[in-house]
């Protein structure tokens, strides 16, 4: 069966996750990708271990597979002719260099488009192509200096201090965000048959992805706070403690508060001053904690996850990854899919088509596995 994007040939010159991951989802859609790799090293994320398996550093697999490599020293003015055919032949060029470090090797938007004018080449860069392009753009370092460690972690009153998310979160982000201008950027070619270019960068994707945060700074002037696992506009929506764990409770609205207290066993909270409301209830947050943690107190957390949840109120327990994936395979989500070549269990994309179901994926490359076809592939036909 064609998958979405069978046909479309992407050459992949990026390196570590944002550029990857989102090629890495070109793939899964079907599209031939093409990575360029460094002699010797490849992918920085190759030696980005441990975990290990018998091909690469697991990172390096989370945001490759379903690609072609070929290794090509972009310094070497041989290779330089066959990465510059690969340019002129693809529909979408990826790249993460620094703003202008292409332009040497005759590979820069200008240079490409001018051959190739029907290509969407992507941009990645951590802080744009003005004058933020020489800053390094590492995810740990946007998630400091672009305030979402400002929001993350225990409040100050706790002893808390900032904290970056569990993941590289501002690169998937990005990678997310270059997939939409890629696939934007080909839905107009469509029209016009004109590619452009399609830049994104790390600090715009996260103060874009901060939502509801960033647009209460600027709606008040005033940064928000950390606030732990409490939501700065709903309550109770936070971890509480019962008798042996905590839980997660998310009250969207009044009529969850007041089945949730109803099964607490003490109905009349609905009714208190301080909590009839959504807005009553965040400003009097931590009274209202307080009473909900001593009415929690009185059973075990599996009790009453079960409990709340069968009263309408979205609760849980507080698990694993490994709990992740245990309860999206018992809701019959199939999270995981097998790449084949000895190479572990990988998350299925995330996505479900009704017509162009994707039904196979192949291992990410060993470091050019696929150096010696491409070349002769560019040869045989080359593009004038």
């Amino acid at each position: 069966m064609t998958l979405p994007l069978d046909g479309v040939l992407v050459a992949d010159f990026s390196r570590v996750l944002a550029g990857p991951y989102a090629t890495a989802t070109l793939a899964d859609l079907g599209a031939r990708v093409i990575k360029v790799e460094r002699p010797g090293a490849g992918d920085d994320t190759r030696s980005w271990g441990p975990p290990w398996t018998e091909n690469s550093a697991s990172y390096f697999e989370s945001a490759n597979r379903n690609k072609e490599s070929v290794v090509l020293d972009l310094t070497d003015s041989a290779d330089q002719v066959v990465a510059r055919e690969l340019a002129l032949r693809a529909d979408v060029i990826v790249e993460n260099f620094r703003p202008g470090a292409l332009d040497r090797f005759g590979l820069g938007y200008a240079q490409v488009s001018e051959r190739n004018p029907g290509a969407v080449y992507c941009s990645i860069t951590g802080f744009g192509s003005g004058a933020g392009a020489q800053l390094p753009g590492y995810d740990f370092l946007v998630q400091a200096v672009g305030g979402l460690m400002s929001i993350t972690g225990d409040p100050d009153s706790a002893g808390g201090s900032p904290m970056k998310a569990g993941v590289a979160l501002v690169d998937v982000l990005t990678a997310k965000d270059a997939t939409v201008g890629i696939l934007a950027g080909l839905h107009a070619r469509d029209r016009t048959g004109r590619g452009q270019h399609v830049e994104v960068n790390l600090l715009t994707s996260l103060l874009a992805a901060m939502v509801n945060q960033a647009s209460s700074y600027l709606t008040t002037g005033r940064p928000p706070g950390r606030l732990g696992n409490a939501h700065p506009s709903i309550a109770p929506y936070e971890l509480l403690p019962c008798a042996d764990a905590p839980i997660a409770i998310a009250c969207g609205n009044d009529a969850q508060f007041r089945r949730l207290v109803t099964e607490l066993g003490d109905e009349s909270l609905a009714e208190d001053e301080r909590f009839v409301t959504n807005a009553a209830r965040v400003h009097h947050r931590a009274a209202l904690a307080s009473t909900l943690a001593k009415l929690l107190a009185e059973d075990t957390a599996a009790s009453w996850v079960e409990r709340i949840s069968r009263a309408g109120v979205p609760a849980g327990k507080v698990g694993s990854i490994a709990d992740g994936f245990a309860l999206a395979d018992t809701l019959g989500l199939d999270p995981l899919v097998d790449v084949g070549d000895g190479v572990p269990a990988q998350v299925r994309h995330p996505v479900s088509y009704s017509h162009t179901p994707i039904t196979e994926y192949t291992a990410p490359p060993r470091l050019g596995q696929h150096s010696d076809a491409v070349r002769h592939w560019l040869q045989k036909e080359k593009k004038s």
